[in-house]
C-alpha cells in the first residue's frame, strides 16, 4: 500500500483554495493543513477541506512532507525558503520570485537539502499542449496571444509577470534551441505597471515567435498558433481545443475541407488537478518536475529582461518630452 503523503497549502486565497480542494479529494494524501495571515480566509477553506487551519504558516511547515505556496509573489521568496529550511517540497506559484538572485538562493538551497522545487506552470499540464507535443517537429514561426478582461487580481505584478511567463514557459519548452534576442513594447494603462506588452523572441536556429499579452481586453482570448515544414498547429487554451493541418492536405487551387484537420478537444481535464498530481509523484518517486526550479528561473530570466526594456524604452520616452 502506497504510504500516506502529508500536504498543506500555504496562501489559501483564489488560487490556494482550489489546491486545498485538489489535494484533499486525492488518494491516499492527506491535506493536513492551510495557513492564511487572514484567519477567517484559512478558517473557511480549512472547514470546507476538513483540514486544521493556521495563521502562522511556520507551524504547518512542521507537520507536513510537502506544500503548495500560493501567497502573493513578492512573498515566493521567503516563505519558499522557510519551507526548504524545513526540508519539505514545495510547489510555488508562477513566477518563481520577483528577481533572479531570489530564484537563485532558492535552487542553492533545494539542491544542498535534496528537496523539490515545481514551479506551477500550468499551461504545461493543458491537456491541449500535451496533445501538441505530439505534433512538433520543427517550430519555424510561433503566434502567442493571452487577453484577459480586466479585474484587480494579479495587478500587483506587470502583465509580462502576471500572463506572458505562461507563453514564455511554454514555448521555451518546444523550441530547442537558444534564445539570442528578443524586441519588446509595452505601456501602462490602467495600473502602475506594464497592462499591455508584446515581445518578438528570436532563437539561434532561426525560430522567431510573436507574443502579445494585454490584460484590459474586451474579450477573453488565450491561443497558441505554431508553424513548421510539415504542418501547422493552433491550441486553444481556454477551450482545450488542437487543430493540426499537415502539409500534404493542402494543395494549391483547392480549399480545405473540415475532414483535412486533425481536431481534438479535451474539456473534460483539469489541468490544476494534473499539475498537482504530477507534483505528488515527484514528491512521492524522487524525480525532478518538468518544471522545475531551474525552468521557472529561465522563464522568470527572459521576463524580467522583457521588463527591463520595456521600462528603458518609457523612460527614453518620458525623456524625450521634456
Amino acid at each position: 500500500m502506497t504510504e500516506t503523503l502529508k500536504l498543506g497549502v500555504i496562501g489559501v486565497g483564489y488560487l490556494g483554495k482550489y489546491h486545498a480542494q485538489k489535494y484533499a479529494a486525492m488518494d491516499n494524501v492527506s491535506l493536513v493543513g492551510v495557513a492564511d495571515v487572514d484567519r477567517q480566509t484559512a478558517q473557511k477553506v480549512a472547514e470546507t477541506t476538513h483540514c486544521t487551519p493556521f495563521a502562522d504558516y511556520k507551524e504547518l511547515i512542521d507537520q507536513v512532507d510537502a506544500l503548495s505556496v500560493v501567497v502573493p509573489t513578492s512573498l515566493h521568496h521567503l516563505v519558499a525558503l522557510d519551507c526548504l529550511a524545513g526540508s519539505r517540497d514545495i510547489l510555488i506559484e508562477k513566477p518563481m520570485t520577483t528577481t533572479l538572485a531570489e530564484a537563485d538562493e532558492l535552487i542553492a538551497r533545494a539542491d544542498e537539502s535534496g528537496r523539490i522545487i515545481q514551479v506551477g506552470h500550468i499551461e504545461r499540464y493543458n491537456p491541449a499542449i500535451v496533445a501538441m507535443r505530439n505534433y512538433l517537429t520543427r517550430p519555424r514561426y510561433i503566434e502567442s496571444q493571452r487577453t484577459h478582461i480586466f479585474t484587480n487580481r494579479g495587478t500587483d505584478v506587470d502583465v509580462v509577470l502576471d500572463l506572458m511567463i505562461h507563453d514564455i514557459d511554454i514555448i521555451l519548452s518546444i523550441v530547442d534551441s537558444e534564445l539570442v534576442s528578443l524586441y519588446p513594447m509595452g505601456m501602462t494603462v490602467v495600473t502602475n505597471h506594464t497592462d499591455i506588452a508584446n515581445v518578438q523572441l528570436v532563437f539561434a536556429n532561426g525560430c522567431r515567435a510573436n507574443v502579445t499579452v494585454s490584460r484590459i481586453a474586451e474579450n477573453p482570448v488565450r491561443s497558441l498558433r505554431i508553424f513548421q515544414p510539415e504542418s501547422a498547429i493552433t491550441v486553444d487554451y481556454g477551450s482545450k481545443e488542437i487543430r493540426v493541418i499537415e502539409r500534404d492536405k493542402i494543395s494549391v487551387g483547392n480549399d480545405l475541407k473540415d475532414d483535412d484537420y486533425l481536431e481534438f478537444c479535451f474539456r473534460d481535464h483539469d489541468a490544476l488537478e494534473a499539475e498537482l498530481t504530477d507534483f505528488v509523484k515527484n514528491v512521492r518517486n524522487r524525480t525532478k518536475p518538468a518544471a522545475s526550479g531551474r525552468e521557472g528561473r529561465r522563464a522568470l530570466a527572459i521576463a524580467l529582461e522583457i521588463m527591463e526594456k520595456i521600462q528603458e524604452s518609457e523612460d527614453r520616452s518620458q525623456e524625450g518630452k521634456k
